[in-house]
């Protein structure tokens, strides 16, 4: 017989409906210890031992189905109830192993979960079209417009010094403009926030978008505030669309950026 091990998914303060998701995951089931749930399932250790771990991750097919699953149960479980996500890969070796987790960190669970109680976590990332915002730039700043007819009139050997000046003044006020945007963006939405967090901008290789991500930033939203926090972030993308910015609003998602949580040690027990 192959060894199992115990995966991970979220914990709960309420018992989690686990009906609404077992279409996802065949033996999903909850761990009880001292009014927490660990809601987990079984995993074969020939796909998730320490060694056979590493040679998976290196395979995106089976990485991206994986993560979906994982990430469709947690999302699944928090539509009854409020969860603490943990990472992909959280396992242990027994449910002994993920009791002795829940009596160690029960009173830094359940002050996380009554932080995270009646609120969703938000995602809002910009992009930017830098050809776009580029023109409009050199379009509307009086700056700009007047080295470029000063070009115009200029020897050959002065237009070449006036085209770097020009260049050099464009790429300021592009920067000036995305730092602008990004920041009013945030701050207008954190008022509207419990919490609110900056993350690092992702590559295009990562977004696979054409687009330069300008902001990636993560909310904290009361229930009572989606409503105003969502029409917010609409007319956020509205406004700055002619500038050449993309706004994505998207959730709610599981509060990965809210826990707090304590790093796990893989196989635990």
């Amino acid at each position: 017989m192959q060894q199992q091990l115990v995966y991970l998914y979220c914990v709960t303060e309420e018992e989690p409906k686990l009906k609404e998701v077992e279409s996802l995951v065949d033996d999903l089931y909850s761990v009880y210890h001292k009014g927490l749930y660990g809601v987990a399932g079984k995993v074969e250790d020939s796909e998730f031992g320490e060694q056979n771990l590493k040679k998976n991750l290196a395979d995106l097919e089976w990485i991206k189905a994986k993560a979906s699953t994982h990430e469709k149960t947690i999302e699944g479980v928090m539509e009854d109830t409020c969860v603490i996500p943990f990472k992909f890969g959280t396992l242990f070796n027994t449910d002994g192993g993920l009791k002795a987790m829940l009596e160690v960190y029960e009173k830094e669970f359940k002050a996380i979960l009554e932080k995270l109680e009646n609120k969703q976590e938000w995602g809002l990332k910009i992009y930017c079209d830098m050809e776009k915002l580029k023109a409009g730039i050199t379009n509307r700043e009086t700056e700009i417009l007047e080295i470029e007819n000063e070009i115009s009139s200029s020897s050959v050997g002065k237009a070449y010094f006036l085209k770097k000046k020009k260049a050099e003044l464009i790429e300021q006020v592009v920067n000036e403009k995305i730092n602008q945007y990004g920041r009013e963006s945030f701050e207008l939405l954190k008022e509207l926030s419990s919490a609110a967090r900056i993350n690092r901008l992702l590559p295009r290789e990562v977004t696979e978008r054409e687009e330069d991500m300008i902001l990636n930033s993560a909310f904290l939203v009361g229930n009572d505030n989606v409503h105003d926090f969502v029409g917010l972030a609409d007319s956020l993308k509205t406004r700055h669309e002619d500038a050449g910015l993309l706004v994505d609003c998207t959730g709610p998602w599981p509060p990965y950026n809210f826990c707090g949580l304590p790093k796990q040690r893989e196989h635990n027990g």
